[in-house]
Parts: C-alpha cells; sequence; structure tokens
C-alpha cells in the first residue's frame, strides 16, 4: 500500500499508512522509527493516544492527523492526498452516524471535539455544558483559610477579580489541580462542593463530578475507566464512538477538554492512581480532588497544590451548631455546648450527628446529650447517625481496611497509649519493633490521616480515632497482647525518665526498676540538655501515663513515673500537676502495697502541696514519709525529707524549726557516706543559720557545701548554694559579692531550666541592688521575676508587683 493510496475506506488501513510512514522515514533517516515517546515530546499529546492512532482504534483528528504526517515524513503531495483519505474516512463514519455532524474543510463532514475553530471554512459545533455538581450543605460555615486557598488557586481562572468574594488577584500563582486532604468526616467534599457552586460561573462550559468511593461502606471503588466513560457520557459522546480501551478514552475526554474552561471534581479519591487518568493539561480547567490519603503523588509529578483540612476550631464548631440548632437555644446552655464540642473533638461529622438529635428533640435541654455522651459505655456508639455515612464509627473504618496488617496493628496499639501524642521512639516500644520499620508504619497511618504529624516526629490522634483504635483492639487482640503492649510502652517512658531525672539531678537517688521486656528501646540520654529537651517534650505524656498505669493496674510505674517528674516541675512551677501526679502516685504505692514507693509519694506531695499553701495536709504528709522511711531503715530516704520539711519551715519564717530539720539531715547524710546529700544539707543549715542572723556558721557552711557541690555535677545543689551565700553577703553589706554570687545562681538556673528559683533569686537580687543604690537596676530585675512569677501563675507574683509598685513610686517621688 503506497502512501498515495487513496483506495482508504476504514480508520484500520489510514493507521497501517501510518505505521509504512514511520518505517520508511526509519529507513531514510538510519534510525529507528519513531518511538510513540518521541512522537509524545514532540507533540505534547499522551503515548496512550499516539499508540490509539496507530492501533487504529482512534482516527485523529483533522490538525492532529496533519501534525502526525508531516513528523512522519510525507511530502507535501503525500499530505494533500493522505488528507483526503482521512476526511473520506470519517465521513463513511459520519454517514453511520448522521445525528451529529458539522460541516468541515473543503466540503467535508466533520466531528469535532471542542468548541473551538478548525481548519479553514470550519464551523464549530457546541458542546454540551455538564452541571454535576451535588447540592451545597445549606449553612456551610467556617473554613475562611481553606476558602482562602481555594481562591488563591483559583486566582487565574475566569475573570479577573477574586473567587466568590474570597482573597484577590495575585493572591497566589493559579493552579490547574488542587487537593483537599484530612481525616475521615471532617467536611471534605462539604467544603468542596460549597466552594466549587460559589465559583461556577468562572467555569461557563460545564462543571463535571463524581464520587470516586475510594473509602465506602461497600468496597466498590470506581475505576478510573467507569470515570472516564462517565464523563465521556456527560460530554454527549455516543456509545459507539467511545473506545474500548482506556488510553483512548483518556485520549478523547482530554481532547475535549482542551481549549475548555471546565472544573472537575474528583471527591472521595482513594490513591493517585485512580485520579491521575482523570487529569487533563488544559490550562483553562480546574481539578479538585478530595481524599483522606495525602496524594503526595500529585503534588510531587502533577504541581497539585495541597490544601489541608483539619478539625474546626472552637468558634466554627459553635457557629455550626448554631446553624443547625438555632443561636439562643445554645445561648441558653453554654456550658453543654462547651461539653459537646470537647467530646465531638470538634469533628464536623461528629457535631451534625448530635445536631440532628438535638433538631429533632426541639424541646429537650441539650444538657440531656451531654448526659447520654458521659453515660455511653461506648464514646463512638454516640455518634451514630442511622445510616453507615453518618455513623462516626464507620466512616472511621473504611479507612482503616485499606490499612497494611502492620499498620493496621500499630494503629490498634494507639488505643492502649495515655496520649496526648507519641514519638517515633516510644511508638517501636509500644508496638516492640525497630524504630525504622515504625517510621514508615506511621508515615502510612499520617497518609491515610488516621493520626497527624503535629511536629516533626510527634504524631497524634483526636479523641474519637483513639476510642476507635481502643475498640478494635478489645475486639480483634487477645487481652495478653494488650497488656504487653501497655507495659512495653509505659516501660518505654519509665526507663528514659528515670535515665532524664537523674541527669537533671545528679544527686537524687536513683529508683531500683525493674528490668525492661523485650522489645523495649529507651531513648538514650547522656547530658542534662537533652535530658531537659526530653521532659519538655514528654511531659504532658508521662503526666497522662501515671493515670494510665492506675488504670490499667501497672501501680508501681505510677509512683515510679511520679518519682521521675518532681524535679522538672518543680522547676517550671507546675504545682497543680505535681500535685495530681503525687496523688496518683500515693494512690498506686498504696494500692500495691509498695512502702517504698509510699514513702516517697508521701514526702514529694507534701513538697508540692507546701507550695499550694495546703500546710496542715503537707505535715501529715511529712510526718508519714520520715514514719516509712524509718522502718525501713532508709536514712537517706529520712536526710531528703528532713530537708524538704526544713524547707517549709523556713517559708513560714520558722527559722529555729528549719535549722533543726536541716541539722537531722545533715547528720543523717554524714552517716550514710553521702556527699551529695550532705553539700545539700549543709547548704540548708548555712541558709538557717543566715536568717536568723548567724551569718558567721551561715557562710562556714554554704562555703563548705560549694566544695563538696562542684565534682557531684549537682548543678541545681551549686546554683541554690549560691543564692544563700548572695543572701549572707547582702545581709554583711557586701553588695558587688552578693550580686556576683546570685549571677552565679541565675545562670545555673537557666541553664538546668529552674524557673521558679529563677524569679525567687532575682526577687533578692533585685532588693541587693536596691539596697547599693542602683535603683533602675532593681526595678529591671524585678520586672524579670514578675514576668516569670505570672507565666508560672505563681502567688509570689503579688509580692513582686508591691515591692515593684513601692519601689516606683518612691523612685518618682526621688526624681
Amino acid at each position: 500500500m503506497s502512501p498515495l493510496d487513496t483506495g482508504i475506506h476504514t480508520v484500520a488501513e489510514l493507521a497501517a499508512l501510518l505505521r509504512q510512514l514511520r518505517r520508511r522515514e526509519a529507513r531514510q533517516q538510519g534510525e529507528t522509527p519513531l518511538t510513540y515517546r518521541q512522537l509524545a515530546a514532540k507533540t505534547g499529546w499522551s503515548r496512550g493516544v499516539i499508540g490509539e492512532y496507530f492501533a487504529g482504534n482512534i482516527l485523529p483528528p483533522p490538525e492532529r492527523f496533519d501534525t502526525l504526517i508531516r513528523l512522519l515524513g510525507a511530502s507535501p503531495a503525500e499530505q494533500g492526498a493522505l488528507a483526503t483519505a482521512r476526511d473520506r474516512v470519517e465521513e463513511r463514519r459520519r454517514l453511520a452516524s448522521p445525528e451529529h455532524p458539522s460541516t468541515g474543510r473543503a466540503g467535508r463532514a466533520v466531528v469535532r471535539p471542542r468548541s473551538a475553530g478548525g481548519r479553514a471554512g470550519g464551523t464549530p459545533a457546541r458542546l454540551p455544558v455538564p452541571r454535576q455538581l451535588p447540592p451545597a450543605l445549606p449553612g456551610f460555615v467556617g473554613r475562611a483559610a481553606q476558602l482562602a486557598q481555594l481562591d488563591a488557586g483559583c486566582a487565574g481562572h475566569g475573570m479577573p477579580a477574586g473567587c466568590a468574594g474570597h482573597g484577590t488577584p495575585g493572591d497566589g500563582e493559579s493552579a490547574t489541580t488542587m487537593t483537599l486532604s484530612g481525616t475521615a468526616g471532617v467536611g471534605k467534599t462539604t467544603l468542596a462542593v460549597y466552594w466549587a457552586h460559589r465559583v461556577a460561573d468562572r467555569f461557563p462550559d460545564g462543571q463535571l463530578y463524581v464520587d470516586l468511593r475510594g473509602f465506602d461502606a461497600t468496597g466498590a471503588v470506581v475505576t478510573p475507566a467507569e470515570a472516564v466513560r462517565g464523563f465521556l457520557e456527560a460530554l454527549e459522546v455516543p456509545p459507539e464512538r467511545i473506545p474500548t480501551h482506556l488510553p483512548a478514552q483518556v485520549g478523547l475526554y482530554r481532547s475535549l477538554l482542551a481549549g475548555r474552561r471546565m472544573l472537575v471534581l474528583l471527591d472521595n479519591a482513594r490513591d493517585v492512581e485512580q485520579v491521575r487518568p482523570l487529569l487533563a493539561g488544559s490550562p483553562g480547567c480546574l481539578f479538585l480532588v478530595t481524599s483522606r490519603n495525602r496524594l503526595a503523588g500529585l503534588i510531587t509529578a502533577e504541581g497539585a497544590r495541597q490544601i489541608a483540612v483539619d478539625l474546626l476550631s472552637t468558634a466554627e464548631a459553635w457557629q455550626l451548631l448554631a446553624r443547625r440548632l438555632g443561636p439562643d437555644r445554645l445561648t441558653v446552655e453554654p456550658q453543654a455546648v462547651d461539653e459537646m464540642i470537647e467530646r465531638c473533638v470538634r469533628l464536623p461529622l461528629a457535631l451534625a450527628v448530635l445536631a440532628a438529635r438535638g433538631a429533632a428533640h426541639p424541646t429537650f435541654p441539650l444538657a440531656t446529650i451531654v448526659d447520654e455522651l458521659r453515660e455511653s459505655p461506648r464514646l463512638l456508639d454516640s455518634f451514630d447517625g442511622g445510616d453507615t455515612g453518618t455513623d462516626v464509627q464507620s466512616v472511621f473504618s473504611w479507612s482503616y481496611r485499606n490499612l497494611t496488617p502492620a499498620a493496621a496493628r500499630l494503629f490498634r496499639l494507639f488505643g492502649s497509649h495515655p496520649g496526648p501524642d507519641i514519638g517515633i521512639a516510644a511508638a517501636a516500644s509500644l508496638a516492640g519493633l525497630p524504630r525504622s520499620q515504625v517510621a514508615r508504619l506511621l508515615a502510612e497511618l499520617a497518609h491515610a490521616h488516621l493520626v497527624t504529624e503535629h511536629a516533626p516526629g510527634r504524631f497524634t490522634a483526636h479523641d474519637l480515632l483513639r476510642a476507635y483504635a481502643g475498640e478494635l483492639a478489645e475486639s480483634l487482640d487477645p487481652a495478653e497482647e494488650r497488656q504487653a503492649a501497655v507495659r512495653r510502652g509505659l516501660d518505654h517512658y519509665l526507663h528514659t525518665a528515670h535515665t532524664a531525672a537523674l541527669l537533671l539531678q545528679p544527686g537524687r537517688d536513683p529508683v531500683t526498676l525493674a528490668a525492661a521486656p523485650p522489645g523495649v528501646t529507651p531513648e538514650e540520654l547522656t547530658a542534662h540538655g537533652p535530658a531537659l529537651a526530653w521532659f519538655t517534650t514528654e511531659y504532658p505524656v508521662l503526666l497522662a501515663a501515671v493515670s494510665h498505669a492506675r488504670r490499667t493496674g501497672f501501680d508501681g510505674h505510677a509512683w515510679q513515673l511520679a518519682w521521675t517528674l518532681v524535679d522538672f516541675l518543680q522547676r517550671r512551677g507546675n504545682w497543680l500537676d505535681l500535685a495530681a501526679a503525687q496523688q496518683a502516685a500515693l494512690a498506686g504505692a498504696q494500692q500495691a502495697g509498695d512502702r517504698v514507693g509510699q514513702a516517697n509519694a508521701h514526702r514529694d506531695l507534701a513538697r508540692v502541696l507546701c507550695r499550694l499553701g495546703r500546710l496542715d495536709e503537707a505535715v501529715a504528709h511529712y510526718r508519714e514519709a520520715l514514719i516509712l522511711f524509718g522502718a525501713l531503715g532508709d536514712h537517706t530516704g529520712q536526710a531528703r525529707t528532713h530537708r524538704a520539711f526544713g524547707a517549709m519551715f523556713d517559708g513560714l519564717g520558722r527559722y529555729a524549726e528549719a535549722l533543726e530539720h536541716g541539722q537531722r539531715a545533715l547528720a543523717l547524710y554524714r552517716a550514710a557516706g553521702h556527699l551529695a546529700g550532705e553539700a545539700s544539707a549543709r547548704n540548708g543549715v548555712g541558709w538557717a543559720h543566715a536568717q536568723l542572723g548567724q551569718y558567721g556558721p551561715a557562710l562556714e557552711h554554704c562555703s563548705q557545701a560549694l566544695m563538696l557541690l562542684r565534682p557531684t555535677g549537682d548543678r541545681h545543689g551549686e546554683a541554690n548554694t549560691w543564692d544563700s551565700l548572695g543572701f549572707i553577703h547582702d545581709r554583711l553589706g557586701q553588695h558587688r559579692r552578693a550580686i556576683r554570687c546570685y549571677g552565679r545562681a541565675l545562670a545555673l538556673y537557666r541553664r538546668i531550666g529552674d524557673r521558679y528559683d529563677e524569679a525567687d533569686t532575682l526577687t533578692r537580687l533585685g532588693e541587693t541592688r536596691q539596697a547599693a543604690g542602683d535603683v533602675h537596676g532593681a526595678l529591671r530585675t524585678w520586672r524579670r521575676a514578675l514576668d516569670i512569677f505570672d507565666d508560672l501563675g505563681h502567688p509570689d507574683a503579688a509580692r513582686v508587683r508591691e515591692r515593684l509598685a513601692r519601689a516606683m513610686t518612691g523612685s518618682a517621688a526621688g526624681d
């Protein structure tokens, strides 16, 4: 068959000519035939569509046919003959479907795939304008940040004004593909449909919509072929003209979108492979994809703009309930509304379920709904909207069942973790797996939005997802496996926190811990700085772990974990948290019959109760601690208790009693050969002497304490002693020396993160500066102290504020 042979009547015969031209061009050039990839690079068409042209499955449009035969080396005469042959083939096809004709060049009938003009003499056919968007939710509220991001991505489409009144021109470079990703029930579809309606007029050629059912109760995911065929039908392509193979269908779909301004909403996508065939390169079209998965491949390869859809803010949650229930009803019961929002974790689907229940009973108080939530034995039972689409647990399950088995197990283990978040190392111990493997599993969970990586390497899940994880574990995992996971998690925190506590306060006596079970990999901490940073990150988890240990029967872990928190929380001034932890510790130790634990908890609880002003209770606990430590023969435990007891009397101004307890502590430490304890006790004795005006023995004891402390690495003990020396020199009128001593103490307090003692020392430093005549320096120092006390919420702020006011008044009078 010659390229000039015009006896061609079918698409298959025309394709054979194209193949012949391709081979001839290769022979003439002395090269291999042009590959589909090379042709795609030259034309910008997809390789799949080019393959369909050469296979005879698709008749190329006139413009593409002309381009193709030129690339294949056809001469001008051949191009004319081949164009006539192509038109004859199309004429025969047109006669088979006379209901879709249009006039082509040179009197030929052609079917144009676009509304733009074609070759000379062409008259464009008007394509249908589909309007497939589902109804928007009435009374949509919130999501201002996400709407602004969507508007910025839409800025280059349609009219130059900002989309739907949001944003302004130039807010950002326009996008052709945007993704909305977030956890189940967070309102991605609601947001997408609402916004699509707001900007629909910017896409006059229509809006296409498909629910890809990537996460669906039936498990029947819509394939790309089904979605493309649905779009072709919406564009009124006759069934007999829809190609058989997916690449050809995609090519036709993209050709129909070329040159048009359309919005395509791809809802509930499962993965990138499901979405990619439904995208097109037409710059006038905008593709909006919603998914529970991140669809990172679209961002990497297609340059999609990702928009995260998170839980509602508290204000937005109020707005949602007000729209559904009426603002007056919320105003009457604000506390009930706050609790509803808290228990719904600001998840739109959960809020909508409760709002529907409230709307069904308009005369019922909202407090009745809150009571049901409190009394429900299973939290998720309260969030069943009556069908699979509005049952929160069912909606979660569609994400869960798409996980790999290992990731599904890790997700269930979140129900065995106290929260509020978890790091990779702790997750590895919880699962009993290597950290590298757990990092990949956490990434899979985050990709599915079943957990959120809210900070680098830190993962969290809201309470409803955690409840779902716990219920899954209870139904799928044996009790002994769940208990073993709890033990591994608690041991991870206990062994790491014990190491960190001793690095923060080297003078402390360690607690005897049971060996960690296999699979537990405590974090390696070797210096004060990393230990302080670890506590700063993990202390909310440790506080939750104390209560979790009590609930799950690990009472020994409860008091030992509370023991590790003492110095860190004291230095931060977190008295209420510390009190709660020590109360749980004492209850756990009593439940376990652990006298060592009881003694430590009594003493540490007494210390924090003293800070809270509950002095009678503190005295009772100190006495219980002394009795228990005495019965155990633990002299250092007794000494530490006397030291703390003395500090309480010092705070009360009962300096003689403080000195007595300090001297008892010193004798017990010396008898035990405990150098760090002896140093601490000597500082306490020296401080008590100074308060009694006995500056000679005070200076002697504190100087000896400093010598004993230096080789121990006890930076907190050193700081306390420098503070005592500053006070002594101040009282001796040696103000410059006092300021230097206070400066040494402050540097150490800041280094170890002890904010309360830093503020306490700043208060005394201000007094010294005032006494030395540096009033402005005193004012600056007291302001720094006041800032810290206010930040800690400590009552000592009132004392500093009063002193500052008096000094400022006096300074103004002097000026």
